[in-house]
């Protein structure tokens, strides 16, 4: 018996819901695809499926078996997916998701580059400042910012970025510039409410832990909102360089309080769990590496980034 083949008939069976369906999907007979089974089942010692009137449902070892045959099957799609990359070029569709201003700011305007590199390579970019879930996805590779909640996770830390305090001058004209990390318990804060962001924030200089809670009329989960909301002079804001980089470089916004540090921000290359990494996606995060160590063009520089492997 060819192993991955039963196990690829028996997945069939299970997602098709019937041996005939099955059969049609892989364009074999139906007896050919009943006889898998059986001696699949003969193989293993135990019943893998149930017929009833609604059609084929798996037992409880069915379904235990579907789920490592279906991970098997993919894994070896993409063991083979990676000798082909490495041997004739890049090609296919690879899937990525990045926050929408991040990728809006530092990755789309030096896409092109990449994909001239790879002129057989597609991208499906999902843009989403969640978390989203990756298998459920099919993303290859994930650009993710701050801390990792989930420590089983593929992950690689490929930039680290400065924290600041950031608002217009039209704002610290009219409300004044804070000059220690308490004064800012008197200013107007737009607060980012999504993963990274919140109230509380802790300084440091010179060994010195500062702790405060920053307040305002303005809470937004999305950092496009933030910093519209800085540009439209309603706060400050406690933001990566990254967000504000080239209002930083014309002055459209100024830090302040630069003589205290805040905690940086990394970024991560974050992949499927219990996948091979594809030659797609670490051609794509090695890119991203290099963009991020180099200005992306006139004032729309990236701050410099501290690469890691």
């Amino acid at each position: 018996m060819d192993r991955m083949a039963a196990m690829e008939t028996y997945v069939s069976v299970v997602e098709a819901g019937s041996f005939s369906a099955a059969a049609k999907r892989l364009k074999l007979g139906q007896p050919a695809v009943s006889k898998s089974i059986a001696q699949l089942e003969e193989r293993l010692g135990v019943r893998l499926l149930l017929r009833s009137t609604r059609g084929l449902t798996p037992t409880e070892a069915g379904q235990r078996f579907y789920e490592h045959a279906l991970r098997a099957i993919e894994e070896t799609d993409r063991a083979e997916q990676v000798v082909r990359d490495s041997s004739t070029g890049l090609s296919g569709v690879l899937r990525v998701s990045a926050a929408v201003t991040f990728a809006r700011l530092h990755i789309l305007p030096v896409l092109k580059s990449f994909m001239d590199r790879h002129p057989n390579l597609q991208l499906d970019i999902i843009l989403d400042d969640r978390t989203i879930d990756l298998l459920e996805k099919g993303v290859d590779v994930s650009l993710r910012m701050g801390s990792l909640d989930d420590s089983s996770m593929t992950a690689r830390r490929i930039a680290r970025g400065r924290r600041v305090v950031v608002g217009t001058p039209a704002y610290f004209a009219e409300h004044g510039i804070p000059h220690l990390p308490a004064d800012l318990s008197q200013h107007q804060a737009v607060v980012y409410t999504l993963r990274g962001g919140g109230e509380s924030w802790a300084f440091s200089q010179k060994g010195n832990a500062v702790a405060v809670v920053v307040s305002g009329r303005v809470s937004v989960s999305a950092a496009e909102g933030m910093r519209a909301a800085v540009l439209a002079d309603m706060g400050l804001a406690i933001a990566s360089e990254w967000m504000f980089s080239s209002e930083l470089a014309n002055g459209t916004v100024q830090s302040v309080l630069t003589d205290w540090a805040l905690p940086a921000i990394d970024l991560w290359a974050v992949f499927p769990a219990g996948r091979l990494v594809s030659a797609k996606a670490r051609a794509f995060v090695e890119f991203v590496e290099e963009a991020l160590g180099k200005p992306t063009g006139g004032a729309s520089s990236a701050p410099e980034a501290e690469l890691a492997d």
